[in-house]
């Protein structure tokens, strides 16, 4: 009893303060909203006016070369500051208040964190800020704002870092460098905003207050993220887990239906307050903190402070209203918002993936008996005008020989051997997919011209496949050319990073690297009548995820586990179909 007693003491001052975080977060969305909003709209002018409708990874040098590009680049480090002010310096003013007693309104708290960015406009401003945005969210490590906090590094970057001992070695070396100094920084936002310190000074003053007190720093990290996490799993337990597994007790029908997304949703509800609630709690935690070690001893927090207590009886009851008409249109439309089985297409990544060779016809005739939708293959030119697969700038990984294929005639590179198979022409593999898969060609490499484009076009011709082959680039420019030019011709265009109207770009298909594919770049893909592949999906649990969104195809090196799992799919409970469709959301 006394333990409990002592929980509750901890947490009292937290849960005390939610109504405030509450509002906060609410005023600061909408805030933030209303921004991108705006932004939105200035970047449409400006990307109009240089006659584009996105920028995307294949024409980043547009935002270094004209004026309107360096004009997107400032008013977007413009964003990080007001993100900045918003989601962090202006939590942290509303912790003080809240830890210190000070009587202050919300509008106060907003508008001292955002005057507070005054002070962080300067060279090493715009350090800790880009440092905040870009590298905290891909290391996980302190706290970044919630615009960049899915921010990740590509697979194809990663995968390469992975494949070499010295690049992992110089990964692993960067890492350590950006933990060291993003720990040794961590109150430096605490200095700017409550000390209304210079940048650097406020740096100065964090590492000094780390370096004397980190092992109280972990360990109170950890007793608070054991208290909030055991808190949100014990209310996780009642509410949703122990009713879901006497749910599976129940025979399946109409009851259990309703019941599971009942307890669903109510499941929701809570991962959607913990989200909001997290980071606030965790800020006021660490303002604390801030306060106990500038001290010296354990700062406590002063008794908050309202004018009227705090009710919840109406939020409440239009809470529930809407959780109950929630449920009844899920119940009367559950097939149509959980479907059963998938449509997304399996196709094979460099001919077979990882069911046999890469750009072979053995690895393209593995990918069709493990029943792949279709393939993707990579062609270039030879030096007297032929086209081969080949997916990296020379022979020498898949054949040992370091040429590029541009240097080398027909003759040359069919003396080559990817593991006892001579390299295919374009030709061959058109040969043998037609009638059978979809061959989603990529126009690759130095050769990856309006010379390619009318050559693959004329031998799609040739062979009468314009529904049986998609012609596909990083290189828009080739695909806006082939689209305008030959429109009976399918097209699509590969991107790993992009903003703007992406899915106005002319082309049929929009190609999403997998950390991008989100639920809004999906549909806004699909509300511009063009169909959206992700590349590269190969683990088991992306490949699930994405056999549950509205995708039209996945590419893949692993094409039996993902017809594996789209079979799996198909056999599935209420609550996995829930769970499974939920997740493509969140």
């Amino acid at each position: 009893m006394k333990r409990d007693n002592k929980i509750k003491t901890i947490l009292r001052p937290y849960t005390e303060a939610m109504p405030d975080i509450l509002n906060y977060q609410i005023v600061t969305k909408a805030l933030i909203c209303i921004w991108l909003f705006l932004l939105g709209r200035i970047f449409q002018v400006l990307l109009r006016s240089s006659g584009r409708v996105a920028v995307t990874s294949g024409d980043w040098k547009f935002l270094f070369t004209t004026w309107q590009g360096i004009l997107i680049l400032l008013l977007g480090l413009a964003s990080l500051f007001i993100y900045v002010a918003f989601d962090l310096n202006s939590k942290i003013v509303l912790s003080r208040n809240l830890i210190t007693g000070r009587k202050a309104t919300l509008e106060d708290s907003i508008r001292e964190g955002f005057l507070s960015i005054g002070k962080m406009i300067n060279a090493e401003g715009i350090l800790v800020v880009l440092y905040i945005a870009l590298i905290a969210p891909i290391l996980g490590i302190g706290i970044s704002i919630s615009a960049t906090e899915k921010l990740y590094i590509p697979t194809f970057i990663s995968s390469v870092i992975e494949s070499s001992v010295l690049y992992s070695a110089l990964a692993g070396i960067a890492v350590l460098v950006f933990l060291s100094a993003g720990v040794a920084n961590l109150f430096i936002l605490h200095g700017v905003v409550i000390d209304d310190l210079r940048i650097g000074d406020a740096g100065r003053q964090s590492r000094r207050l780390i370096k004397a007190n980190w092992k109280d720093y972990v360990k109170q990290n950890i007793i608070f993220i054991l208290l909030i996490s055991g808190s949100l799993a014990g209310v996780a337990i009642i509410c949703l887990f122990i009713p879901l597994k006497l749910i599976t007790l129940l025979p399946a029908g109409p009851l259990s239906r309703l019941l599971t997304i009942l307890f669903v949703s109510a499941g929701t509800i809570i991962s959607v307050l913990a989200d909001l609630f997290g980071i606030p709690l965790y800020i006021l935690k660490m303002t604390q903190l801030f306060y106990s070690y500038k001290q010296g001893s354990e700062y406590s927090f002063n008794e908050i402070k309202r004018d009227k207590p705090v009710s919840y009886k109406m939020a409440l009851v239009v809470l529930l209203a809407a959780v109950a008409a929630g449920v009844l249109v899920m119940y009367i439309h559950f097939d149509q918002f959980f479907p059963l089985e998938t449509e997304v297409k399996v196709i094979a990544h460099r001919a077979g993936g990882s069911e046999g060779r890469e750009n072979t016809l053995s690895g393209l005739e593995a990918a069709w008996a493990a029943g792949a939708y279709g393939s993707e293959i990579d062609i270039q030119r030879t030096k007297d005008g032929y086209y081969v697969l080949n997916h990296d700038g020379t022979f020498k990984r898949v054949a040992g020989d370091s040429r590029k294929p541009e240097e080398m005639t027909l003759r040359e590179v069919k003396k080559l051997s990817v593991d006892g198979e001579p390299v295919p022409t374009f030709e061959e593999m058109l040969i043998s997919s037609r009638g059978r898969m979809v061959l989603f060609t990529e126009l690759k490499g130095n050769t990856a011209d309006q010379k390619m484009a009318d050559d693959a076009v004329k031998l799609v011709r040739q062979y009468k496949m314009e529904d049986e082959v998609v012609l596909i680039s990083l290189k828009y420019d080739v695909i806006d050319y082939i689209e305008t030019n030959y429109p009976d011709i399918q097209t699509g265009f590969l991107t790993f990073a992009s903003f703007g109207k992406t899915a106005a770009l002319n082309c049929d298909y929009i190609g999403l690297e997998e950390e991008s594919a989100t639920t809004d770049a999906i549909d806004a893909v699909h509300k511009e009548g063009k169909k959206v592949l992700v590349w590269t999906a190969n683990a088991k649990g992306s490949q699930k995820h994405f056999l549950c969104t509205e995708v039209d195809g996945i590419i893949t090196d692993n094409v039996s586990q993902a017809v594996g799992l789209a079979s799996e799919l198909r056999q599935r409970s209420d609550l996995d179909r829930m769970v499974d469709k939920i997740k493509t959301v969140l």
